[in-house]
């Protein structure tokens, strides 16, 4: 047997990794972070990748890390980032990212008709096809004149130990709860806050890992109604379970004030409304496929589809066809917030629900 000299076998070997680093590097032309349930974008990516011809490695987060994981892997990733393209499922954790720099702006041609409030004004992400907060009903436990109207209603003493919600660390629930600072004030608040805690601790109110969970015991009867997304509601709808949705807060039929809230008048803030977004991460190992990818998850097209699908996203696009069971924002009294201050807030409100909600 021959045997080579070791300077040969060394630039042998090095030629060797040269190689097979350049194989891999070919197999993938971007890479998209995706906190949207994979059920809902795969097939998505799938079609972006037969039209481009472009190769996609989508890596998707889990229901109990919902949004967080990801987020935090972009985070650890500053200084060698992987991913190119974040496509969230809420905003305001993309707004944290964009506040501390590591996302990059990118003014997308498929953006021209989305609505500046959902747009950040430096480029530095986008939103579409949103989701509202909301209350499923279980109406073989709920009759038709009972059904909840307001956010307060989760503290009624008739409904003690028989409403939930998602533990408040993840998620939209995390972008929901720290929207109510922002759009009410550390008042009120702190007042539904406290209410949760206290509930929770009286065995009054369920909290769960995570929205999905909320709507399959709802679904399944354990509990009678409580806070979800329209997405998670409309899976037990078009599973047949007896589920009805409502759309809380709406205006003109709340008292002045409230029992609950000594000294304070109940606030009727609207339901709120919560975009996908998408953005390039900073430092994107390849920026022009992730333009590529973005044009497309922002297309009218991907609003639509979204819009029929299992997920029933809300289109920010009035003009995007949408099914009948989809609601129109002109037919919302959405709440009123500043996603800017929410992702602002975000880091700050999520060490505080730690320190009341984790055991």
């Amino acid at each position: 047997m021959t045997v080579l000299p070791r300077s040969i076998r060394r630039f042998a070997g090095l030629a060797l990794t040269l190689a097979l680093g350049a194989c891999g590097a070919g197999e993938v032309d971007v890479v998209l972070y995706c906190a949207l349930d994979q059920v809902h974008a795969e097939p998505l990516v799938r079609q972006f990748e037969e039209e481009t011809g472009l190769r996609v490695r989508a890596e998707f987060d889990v229901e109990a890390n919902k949004t967080v994981g990801l987020v935090n892997r972009i985070r650890a990733e500053k200084n060698r980032p992987r991913c190119d393209v974040f496509w969230n499922n809420e905003i305001a954790h993309t707004v944290a990212l964009a506040e501390e720099g590591l996302l990059q702006s990118y003014d997308s041609p498929s953006a021209v008709d989305i609505p500046e409030r959902f747009r950040d004004p430096e480029r530095r992400w986008t939103g579409f096809a949103a989701r509202a907060r909301v209350f499923i009903v279980n109406t073989d436990l709920v009759p038709p004149g009972a059904m909840p109207e307001s956010m307060w209603d989760l503290f009624e003493p008739k409904w003690a130990g028989e409403v939930g919600m998602a533990r408040p660390l993840t998620g939209t629930t995390l972008t929901h709860m720290t929207a109510l600072f922002v759009g009410l004030g550390e008042r009120q608040a702190r007042a539904y806050l406290d209410l949760m805690r206290r509930a929770n601790e009286d065995g009054h109110l369920a909290l769960t890992s995570g929205n999905a969970t909320l709507m399959r015991q709802v679904r399944d009867g354990q509990l009678a109604w409580g806070w979800t997304d329209t997405d998670d509601y409309n899976v037990a709808l078009e599973a047949g379970a007896p589920v009805a949705v409502v759309y809380p807060d709406q205006v003109g039929h709340l008292p002045e004030v409230d029992p609950l809230l000594p000294g304070m008048v109940r606030p009727t803030p609207g339901t709120l409304v919560i975009p996908n977004t998408v953005a390039i991460v900073e430092g994107a190992p390849h920026f022009e496929a992730a333009m590529r990818l973005v044009d497309f998850i922002l297309s009218p097209e991907v609003e639509e589809h979204l819009a029929h699908s299992r997920s029933a996203q809300i289109p920010v696009r009035a003009s995007v066809p949408r099914p009948d069971h989809v609601i129109g924002f002109d037919e919302l009294s959405v709440m009123e917030v500043d996603f800017t201050e929410v992702g602002r807030e975000m880091p700050r409100r999520h060490e505080e629900f730690k320190e009341l909600f984790l055991d």
